[in-house]
C-alpha cells in the first residue's frame, strides 16, 4: 500500500453487521449445556459488547491521504524538456508541496532565495509539469456505494487521471475539488497521475487576443511573459507568485493539500456550522447546523456534545432524524446561560467551546465531525455624521480602536509554512499589542492552523478574497461562477472562527479603476468595453461576494474592496471607509511628518520600507555583495524594480544623512522605520473616535530582504516592532511635532474603565542637563484619546539650542506599562549625538541572561546586536536618558561568554549631512568589507 491511511473522526461509514441472532442462539444451547444459565447470560453479555465494539469499529472509516509515494517530471513533449533534460526523468516529490520545493529538494535548482537566481527559475513557471502516485484499495473501500477523491488545493490548471481515466479539469487553487469514484478502483495499484498546465502559456493566447487588456499589477523583467498581456488576473491561484514589491517572481504549481479518498456507507457529515443567533452575558443562543451525504435513506440517532472552555463535557442536543438519500440539513438548537464570551486581545479573554457531533444508527456510530468557536457578536458601525460616516468594530457592543497590521504570504511556497512559524509570527502580533490583522488579497486564503491560532491570541481577522490588484474578467459569466464557488468553499471553512471579523472583496481595485489610469484609458479607447468590465467587477464583488458572506457568513459583514466606502462615487476618503495612503513612501513620497495632515476613518494601509536585521542579510548574501546598489541586493530589493534602496536613502539621508556603509544603512533604514511609522499610529490613535483603526503595512515577510515588515522572514523583529509594542500599548503618551513646529500631547486609554497617572514633562540637553521638570496628575476616561496640551517649540525650548535639546513626556499610570513620548527640534543630521552614550554589560540571572544597561548621555535608537548570533530580547529600539540604568533580558542557546564578545550596542551616528551617491561603486555605502562573516551557501531554513 503506497498511500498513509488515518482514522478521520469527521467522516464514518457503517459496515452492515453480521446476524447475529442464528449465532448467538447457537451459544445459548452450547453455554446452557454446559453450565446454567446464569454462567449463560454472563458469557452473552461479554459477546454481546464484543459484537457491538467489533461492528462500531467496523462501522468507522479510516480514509486514505494519499500522501506517499509521489513522483514528479517535466511533462514529456514539451520545450522545456529540452532545455533542462535534469527535470525531465522522474524524481521523489513532497505532497504536500510544489515544484519549486521538489526541484530543490533533488538539488536541480539552486535555493531560490539566497544570492540572485530568480531569472534563471523562471523556465519552471513556463513548463508543464507531471505528478504521479499509486495506491490500493481494501475490499470495503472497493465495497463501499459512495468513494470520493477530495483535492483540497491544486494549483492551478490540474488535469487529474484515475487508471488511465481523467476525472477532473481543475481551475482554481483555492476551491476543494470532489470526485466520484465508485466503480473506477482497483484492490491494487491504482495510478493517480495528474498534469499541471502552465498558467502562463495556457492563457497567454487568451490575453494576446484581446484587443484592450486588462490592467495587471506587476509586469515581469525576465521575458517569460510579455509586460504588455499579463495573465495573472485570468487565473485563480495565488497573485503574489507571479512577483510583488515585496517578493520573488515563482510561478509555481503543485499539490498544496493532502489527497483524500472518502469512502462511505452510510452518512458522511460535510460540514458542522454553529451559527450564533443571539449572545450576551446572560445568554448565548446557537444553531448547530449539520450537513450531511446519506449513502441510503434510514433513521438516525444525533447527538451534539459541548466542551466548555474549562474542558467540562455535556450533552448539548439529541434528536432523532430521517435522512433521505443525498445531501441533509440537520438543525440543532443550542443555549447556554452566563456563557464566556471571546474578547479581543486587550478587551478581554478567548475562551473557546469545542463541539462533537455523532451520527449514528443501530447504537454504531457512523459519522463524527467536530468544530470549536468563541461566543462574542461583531458589528461593522457605519454612523452618518457631519462629515460622512463611520467606520469601526464593536465586539460584545463594545468600540474596538483596530491596532495591528496587514499580513502577507508567509513563504513563496505555501505548503512548506508550519504551524509553528505562524505562531512565532502571530505571537509576536499579540505581544505588540496587536488586536487586528488584515490578511491581504494577493496570496492565499491562510490554513486552519492560522485561523486556529488567530482564535486563540484574540486577533480579529480583516479576511480579503483572493484578488490582490489590477482588474479581472468578472463580466465573463464562468469565471465569476469559479470565484463563487471559491467563495463558498473559503467562508464556510472559515465561518466558525470567532477571529474573522470582516469579508473584502479585493485589495484596491475599485480606486486602480477610478483614479489610477487604467479605467480612464480604456474608457477613453473603448467606452462599451470599458462599461463591460465595471459592470462585472460591481456584479462580482458588489452582488455575488455579498450574497455568498450574507448566505454561509454567519452574520460577518462585507466590504467591497479596500480602500473603498463599499462602491460609492468616491474611495479612498478621509470622511467615510477605510483609507490606504501612499503618498508617504509612495509617490510623490513625502516625509513621514505628511502623516499628521491625514485623519482617517480606518486606515488599513500605510507604510515605510526597512532592510531586515544583518543576521538576516547574512543568509543571503556574502557580506561583499551588500552594497546600496550590489546585484544580489537589487535582487532582494522589489520596489521600483530593485531600484528601492534609491527611494530608501532618500529617506534615510532626510533625518540621519548618509550611512558609512551597508550595515549602517540598515540600522538606519529601521530607525527610519520605526519612528516614521510610530508618529502615523500614534496620531490615528490620537483622533479617536474619529479614526477608529489603524493597520500598518505589513506585518512579515515572504522571503529574506527589503520589505515594510515589523516581522522578517526568520521571525526576527525589526525596530519597528519594538516600537509597534509601545505605541499600540492599551494606555499610552502621542507627542506629536508637526513640520510647524506645535507638538500635540494627547493621553490614549483602550481599557474600558477610567485610569489615573501622572504625567512628567523634561527638556534636558543631551548630556543630562535638566532644562525644564513638571508633573502633572492626569485621569484618562475609558475606550478614550484626550487631547491634553498643545506647545509650540518656543513654549518648550524657552530659547535653548534646538540641536542640543530634547523634550520628553513620560507617562506612569499604575498596573500599566510606561509610555514615552521624545520630541526633537532638529533633524538627526543636524544633532551632534553624544559618541557611546551607554554601558552594557550581560550577566546570567537563573536559567536566562540579563543585559544591564546604563545612560551616560542621551541615547536615541539604541540597538541591541549579538552579532552572529540569535538571541531573543524583551526590549529593544530603546531611548534612554541620562542617567537611566535599564535591564532587558535575554534568551539564547549561546553561552554567556559568546553573547559577552559578540554583543554590540548601535547609536545614532553624528553629523551625517554628505550628499548620498548611489550609482554602483562610488561610495563607502556600496559595498560592505570583505573580510566580514559570508553567508552560508546552505539552503535556507527555518528552525521554529
Amino acid at each position: 500500500m503506497t498511500a498513509q491511511r488515518h482514522f478521520a473522526p469527521s467522516t464514518r461509514r457503517a459496515v452492515a453487521a453480521a446476524p447475529h441472532a442464528a449465532v448467538l442462539s447457537g451459544v445459548v444451547a452450547l453455554v446452557a449445556a454446559l453450565g446454567g444459565w446464569r454462567r449463560c447470560v454472563s458469557f452473552l453479555l461479554a459477546l454481546w459488547i464484543a459484537l457491538t465494539a467489533a461492528t462500531a469499529a467496523a462501522a468507522a472509516s479510516d480514509d486514505l491521504v494519499i500522501s506517499k509515494a509521489w513522483n514528479f517530471r517535466l511533462l514529456p513533449g514539451g520545450a522545456q524538456v529540452t532545455a533542462h533534460p535534469e527535470a525531465a526523468g522522474w524524481h521523489a516529490a513532497t505532497v504536500p508541496g510544489t515544484v519549486h520545493t521538489d526541484l530543490l529538494a533533488n538539488k536541480l535548482i539552486a535555493d531560490p532565495y539566497v544570492g540572485a537566481p530568480e531569472a534563471r527559475l523562471q523556465w519552471i513557471g513556463l513548463a508543464d509539469w507531471e505528478y504521479r502516485t499509486s495506491f490500493d484499495a481494501s475490499a470495503s473501500v472497493l465495497a463501499a456505494p459512495r468513494a470520493d477523491l477530495v483535492f483540497p488545493a491544486l494549483d492551478t490548471f490540474a488535469e487529474v487521471w484515475l487508471n488511465g481515466t481523467r476525472i477532473l479539469d481543475a481551475t482554481n487553487a483555492f476551491r476543494t475539488w470532489r470526485v466520484p469514484v465508485q466503480g473506477q478502483l482497483r484492490a491494487r495499484d491504482n495510478e493517480l497521475r495528474i498534469v499541471f498546465r502552465s498558467p502562463i502559456a495556457k492563457m497567454l493566447p487568451q490575453v494576446q487576443a484581446m484587443p484592450l487588456k486588462l490592467a495587471g499589477n506587476y509586469p515581469s523583467p525576465y521575458g517569460d511573459e510579455p509586460k504588455d498581456a499579463m495573465t495573472a488576473n485570468f487565473v485563480r491561484k495565488p497573485g503574489y507568485h507571479y512577483g510583488w514589491d515585496w517578493g520573488p517572481r515563482y510561478v509555481t504549481a503543485g499539490i498544496g493539500q493532502p489527497i483524500t479518498l472518502q469512502t462511505w456507507s452510510t452518512a458522511r457529515i460535510a460540514n458542522l456550522h454553529l451559527r450564533q443567533d443571539r449572545v450576551n452575558a446572560d445568554k448565548a443562543d446557537l444553531t448547530a447546523i449539520s450537513t450531511t451525504d446519506a449513502a441510503r435513506p434510514g433513521g438516525y440517532e444525533v447527538r451534539l456534545w459541548q466542551i466548555a472552555p474549562n474542558g467540562k463535557r455535556t450533552l448539548a442536543a439529541q434528536r432523532r432524524v430521517d435522512l433521505s438519500a443525498g445531501e441533509n440539513r440537520i438543525e440543532l438548537p443550542l443555549h447556554i446561560a452566563h456563557p464566556q464570551r471571546w474578547y479581543p486581545n486587550g478587551y478581554g479573554a478567548q475562551p473557546l467551546y469545542r463541539y462533537e457531533l455523532t451520527l449514528s444508527t443501530g447504537g454504531a456510530p457512523v459519522a463524527s465531525a467536530t468544530a470549536r468557536t468563541g461566543l462574542r457578536t461583531i458589528e461593522l458601525h457605519r454612523e452618518p455624521d457631519a462629515k460622512g460616516r463611520s467606520f469601526y468594530f464593536a465586539v460584545n457592543g463594545s468600540p474596538v480602536f483596530a491596532k495591528g497590521a496587514n499580513s502577507i504570504p508567509f513563504d513563496m511556497f505555501q505548503p512548506r509554512v508550519t504551524k509553528a512559524q505562524l505562531r512565532r509570527v502571530l505571537q509576536s502580533a499579540r505581544d505588540a499589542n496587536m488586536n487586528m490583522l488584515r490578511s491581504w488579497g494577493g496570496g492565499y486564503y491562510e490554513s486552519d492552523d492560522f485561523f486556529d491560532l488567530a482564535d486563540e491570541l484574540g486577533l480579529l481577522v480583516w479576511q480579503d478574497f483572493m484578488f490582490g490588484g489590477g482588474m479581472q474578467p468578472a463580466y465573463d459569466d464562468a469565471f465569476r461562477a469559479n470565484v463563487v464557488a471559491e467563495a463558498r468553499d473559503q467562508v464556510r471553512r472559515l465561518r466558525n472562527h470567532p477571529s474573522v471579523a470582516l469579508w473584502c472583496g479585493n485589495n484596491e481595485e475599485e480606486i486602480a479603476w477610478k483614479y489610477w489610469g487604467p479605467g480612464k484609458e480604456m474608457a477613453q479607447a473603448d467606452p462599451a468595453f470599458a462599461s463591460k468590465v465595471w459592470s462585472g467587477y460591481v456584479q462580482l464583488f458588489g452582488t455575488d461576494l455579498r450574497k455568498v458572506v450574507a448566505e454561509e457568513g454567519g452574520g460577518i459583514a462585507y466590504w467591497a474592496s479596500s480602500p473603498s466606502d463599499d462602491l460609492a462615487e468616491a474611495a479612498n476618503t478621509s470622511a467615510s471607509g477605510d483609507m490606504h495612503h501612499w503618498e508617504v513612501w509612495g509617490n510623490p513620497a513625502y516625509p513621514p511628518t505628511k502623516y499628521l495632515e491625514i485623519t482617517p476613518r480606518f486606515m488599513s494601509e500605510y507604510g515605510l520600507q526597512a532592510w531586515p536585521v544583518q543576521r538576516t542579510v547574512d543568509a543571503f548574501a556574502q557580506r561583499d555583495e551588500q552594497g546600496l546598489a550590489t546585484p544580489v541586493i537589487e535582487a532582494h530589493q522589489k520596489f521600483l524594480a530593485g531600484k528601492g534602496n534609491e527611494r530608501l536613502m532618500k529617506y534615510v539621508e532626510a533625518e540621519f544623512g548618509v550611512p558609512a556603509d551597508f550595515a549602517e544603512f540598515i540600522y538606519l533604514s529601521q530607525v527610519m522605520q520605526a519612528e516614521g511609522i510610530e508618529l502615523a499610529a500614534l496620531h490615528h490613535r490620537a483622533s479617536r473616535p474619529y479614526t477608529m483603526g489603524s493597520l500598518y503595512w505589513q506585518l512579515n515577510d515572504v522571503w529574506p530582504g527589503a520589505s515594510w515588515s515589523s516581522v522578517d522572514w526568520f521571525g526576527r523583529w525589526k525596530a519597528l516592532h519594538f516600537h509597534a509594542r509601545r505605541f499600540y500599548a492599551p494606555v499610552a503618551v502621542a507627542a506629536l511635532r508637526n513640520t510647524a513646529g506645535a507638538t500635540e500631547v494627547s493621553l490614549l486609554n483602550d481599557r474600558a474603565r477610567a485610569l489615573h497617572g501622572e504625567l512628567r514633562l523634561r527638556v534636558l540637553t543631551l548630556d543630562g542637563r535638566i532644562l525644564r521638570d513638571e508633573r502633572k496628575l492626569v485621569e484618562l476616561p475609558p475606550l478614550s484619546a484626550t487631547r491634553l496640551a498643545h506647545y509650540a517649540d518656543a513654549d518648550l525650548l524657552g530659547g535653548a539650542d534646538p540641536a542640543n535639546t530634547v523634550a520628553v513626556f513620560d507617562l506612569q499610570v499604575p498596573g500599566e506599562s510606561p509610555s514615552r513620548g521624545a520630541v526633537y527640534f532638529a533633524p538627526a543630521k543636524s544633532i551632534a549625538w553624544p559618541a557611546a552614550p551607554v554601558r552594557a554589560g550581560v550577566r546570567r540571572a537563573g536559567a536566562a541572561y540579563v543585559l544591564d544597561l546604563h545612560a551616560k548621555k542621551f541615547a536615541r535608537a539604541l540597538w541591541i546586536d549579538f552579532t552572529g548570533l540569535d538571541a531573543e530580547l524583551t526590549d529593544n529600539a530603546l531611548t534612554l536618558l541620562p542617567g537611566e540604568h535599564v535591564t532587558v533580558r535575554v534568551t539564547s542557546a549561546a553561552t554567556l561568554s559568546a553573547l559577552r564578545a559578540s554583543l554590540r550596542l548601535h547609536f545614532l551616528p553624528k553629523n551625517r549631512g554628505r550628499t548620498p551617491s548611489p550609482e554602483r561603486g562610488t561610495s563607502p555605502i556600496l559595498r560592505n568589507a570583505p573580510n566580514y562573516q559570508s553567508a552560508s551557501k546552505a539552503l535556507i531554513s527555518r528552525a521554529f
